[in-house]
């Protein structure tokens, strides 16, 4: 009897010393890893590929395999549709042939095998389907189902029959990789949602989903990091910063120089508002009744980003090439009267 209380009293210290290390686990953010998934996937999904080229890099490096990230690319296209998932093939083509070219020897990983016959495929994806919502699923899928059969059968044979077929990533990673896109893409805060209670199903913690919204506010911009927060009822992120800035340039052009203006104005306007990611427009206009009377919008979104800007090479060669192609410069600082309005102000023209 005394040996098994002491068996007992070691069983319960050890189960003791565990549990910490269980919550921990439970608690643990994304990895390595995890995080490149998020990255890969809403670059992706938004078709960022000058950034997206850099976060293959970064996956590879992080320990992602080359058939873990075509599976990623593979699945994307069915989110964010085909010519997205070629351009981000393509690119990991190219990235994977650069690495080679400089020795680097990346893991293949597992091999990508899929049984090509099942029995019913139909019956397969349904299978899959329940397993991720842990809820039966009716055959025809009601609704949308019902309304377009075709649509529920390449939902069911294809996604989740074909696709998930694959096991060069589980469940979880399948789940990170639809998220991220679909946070990333306007419009689809339903189909988020639903995922959002698939991924925890699958084991994504809400901490995993507060950090995949923190990475999103990176690769995209705190208003899709918001879909995922205002969903698991986080506090979303204002938009503006208190000291964001508005101007209007007031610029008088030499007459003779007037068209090359233009062209390096444009160019640094395009390079602004594509590459510094907190530089919200930059929109040039001229009078109609004197075209040589430029005027310049100017939005910032802080100004750390318009004290970044002033060094960035794009504009410190418009500054310095348009110098004496300048008559006269006023610069007009402005306060927004409804900063949320701003929001939408350039949405139109999408």
């Amino acid at each position: 009897m005394k040996i098994n209380k002491w068996k007992l009293r070691i069983i319960f210290f050890v189960f003791t010393l565990m549990t910490p290390g269980m919550n921990a686990q439970n608690r643990m953010e994304l990895n390595p890893q995890e995080q490149s998934v998020v990255k890969i996937s809403s670059l992706t999904a938004v078709g960022n590929i000058e950034n997206l080229k850099i976060q293959l890099n970064a996956g590879l490096d992080n320990g992602l395999s080359i058939n873990e990230i075509k599976e990623m690319l593979t699945q994307l296209y069915a989110y964010c549709g085909f010519p997205r998932s070629l351009n981000a093939i393509n690119t990991f083509k190219k990235v994977l042939e650069e690495r080679k070219a400089k020795g680097i020897n990346d893991q293949e990983g597992k091999k990508i095998v899929v049984e090509n016959n099942p029995p019913d495929k139909y019956e397969q994806g349904r299978k899959v389907l329940e397993a991720l919502t842990k809820t039966p699923q009716a055959k025809p899928a009601p609704g949308f189902g019902e309304f377009a059969p075709r649509i529920d059968v390449f939902l069911k044979e294809h996604l989740f029959a074909d696709i998930f077929a694959s096991d060069v990533l589980n469940f979880k990673q399948r789940e990170l990789v639809t998220i991220s896109a679909l946070a990333s893409l306007d419009g689809v805060e339903a189909q988020l949602q639903s995922h959002i209670g698939i991924g925890k199903n699958m084991g994504i913690t809400e901490e995993q989903l507060v950090q995949t919204a923190d990475l999103i506010e990176n690769t995209v911009s705190k208003t899709q990091a918001n879909t995922i927060r205002k969903i698991i009822s986080k506090p979303l992120k204002s938009i503006t910063e208190p000291d964001m800035m508005v101007r209007i340039a007031e610029i008088e052009i030499v007459p003779e120089y007037l068209e090359e203006y233009k062209r390096i104005l444009k160019e640094n306007a395009e390079a602004s508002v594509e590459k510094e990611k907190g530089v919200i427009a930059i929109f040039p206009m001229y009078q109609q009744e004197n075209p040589l009377q430029i005027r310049i919008v100017e939005i910032y979104a802080d100004k750390t980003t318009y004290n970044s800007h002033l060094q960035s090479s794009h504009f410190q060669h418009y500054k310095t090439t348009t110098l004496k192609m300048v008559k006269s410069l006023k610069l007009v600082e402005m306060n927004a009267v409804d900063k949320e309005v701003m929001l939408g102000v350039f949405k139109k023209l999408k």
